[in-house]
């Protein structure tokens, strides 16, 4: 987080493009308190014979450290579209596939080849806030799109907005963050129709927590689409957060024109080989994925339980409320030793699914909170 009292005047003071005075970059608390369950990290360690795994491979690429890397990153980009074809319910090819660093640079890559100077981007907000901060770095214009009461898109007034604006980029988060609200394969196509009829447009699927849904993935959809592009992260349900890799599927077109982009050599040879590592343990990464899911579901049932609001999770997180001050009830919960996210939406609070341990530490926080307003509301 931006820090005014000591970077605020300097930065006033540098010649920095208007669209980005009085933003600040994007980060979220990290104290240090026996339970953190804030960013949306699998709680589980890489497993033993993966590190090994790992260091295998990591030994293998340092070999050949004096060269560059495979700028296309084809031995990776195959396995990511095998991985996708067999678990995301759709055959994809390696040509329609692309890997950058995390996410965040293929969404960057995507709105600097489709977005830019004299273009506009929309997204469906409370959604991630990195989209529109890395519209706002790449000069993309932001605009913030309808949802209803329950945190679901308003497609109504989402198309006719689409269709008012005539967007160059459209964002659909699914499961959405920090909501957890999944978006059903009816309300992408009717979006993507609005946007191909409007302008047409990109329409970018992000699915960074895909793997933690009830709901299969929209990968299928983007047969016949050409203008769709669904988005995933090695992050969340490979336990791979300190790898920072993620990746894309499209129609084969799209990676060619991401590529005019990409910076040269843009993944390392150790990034592949750490990432080629974790796919060859898919199965038993999916399994941590299976127990969070598990997991996630319980802190949705105790935390109705206890009388507070839970929006319908498809992540590997859950948001609770509603609270008079959110940001009072963060401390309070903060107080015993547990730290969630305060994600920016009033009334509500953001907590990550944890192992079952950290899970139960962060209910007897919930409890307590609970407790103590209902004998402050007894006195009063």
């Amino acid at each position: 987080m931006r820090d005014d009292s000591t970077t605020g005047n300097a930065w006033d003071e540098l010649p920095i493009r208007d669209e980005l005075r009085g933003q600040s970059p994007y980060g979220a608390p990290q104290l240090d308190v026996p339970v953190r369950l804030n960013t949306n990290e699998n709680p589980y360690p890489l497993p033993e014979a993966l590190v090994d795994r790992i260091a295998e491979r990591v030994r293998e690429a340092a070999r050949d450290l004096n060269r560059y890397p495979d700028r296309d990153a084809v031995e990776l980009r195959t396995e990511l579209a095998r991985y996708l074809t067999r678990t995301a319910g759709h055959e994809v090819g390696p040509a329609g596939v692309w890997a950058a660093n995390g996410s965040n640079e293929v969404l960057q890559q995507l709105l600097q080849t489709f977005g830019g100077p004299g273009r506009t981007a929309i997204g469906f907000e409370p959604s991630y806030s990195m989209h529109a901060l890395i519209a706002r770095g790449t000069g993309t214009g932001w605009l913030s799109g309808p949802r209803n009461e329950d945190f679901t898109i308003d497609v109504a007034a989402a198309r006719e907005m689409i269709a008012e604006q005539r967007p160059d980029v459209v964002f659909i988060t699914s499961p959405n963050n920090p909501t957890g609200t999944a978006v059903d394969a009816r309300t992408v196509l009717d979006l993507y129709e609005a946007a191909q009829a409007a302008k047409p447009s990109m329409v970018v699927v992000d699915e960074a927590y895909g793997e933690f849904s009830h709901h299969p993935s929209l990968l299928p959809l983007i047969e016949g689409r050409p203008h769709l592009v669904l988005s995933r992260t090695m992050s969340k349900a490979f336990g791979a957060a300190g790898l920072r890799l993620g990746y894309l599927a499209a129609d084969p077109a799209v990676v060619d024109a991401v590529q005019l982009v990409r910076l040269p050599y843009h993944l390392s040879s150790i990034t592949q080989a750490t990432a080629l590592a974790a796919l060859e343990h898919t199965d038993t990464l999916l399994g941590y994925v299976a127990q969070l899911k598990s997991e996630r579901d319980r802190l949705v049932d105790e935390l109705r339980a206890l009388g507070f609001q839970v929006t319908e999770s498809d992540a590997n997180f859950v948001q609770f409320g509603r609270f008079a001050d959110s940001r009072t009830a963060w401390q309070r919960i903060l107080d015993q030793g547990v730290l969630v996210r305060d994600n920016g939406v009033p009334g509500w609070l953001r907590v990550s699914a944890g192992t079952p341990a950290e899970n139960d530490a962060f209910l007897d926080a919930a409890r307590t909170l609970v407790t103590e307003n209902a004998k402050k509301e007894h006195e009063a």
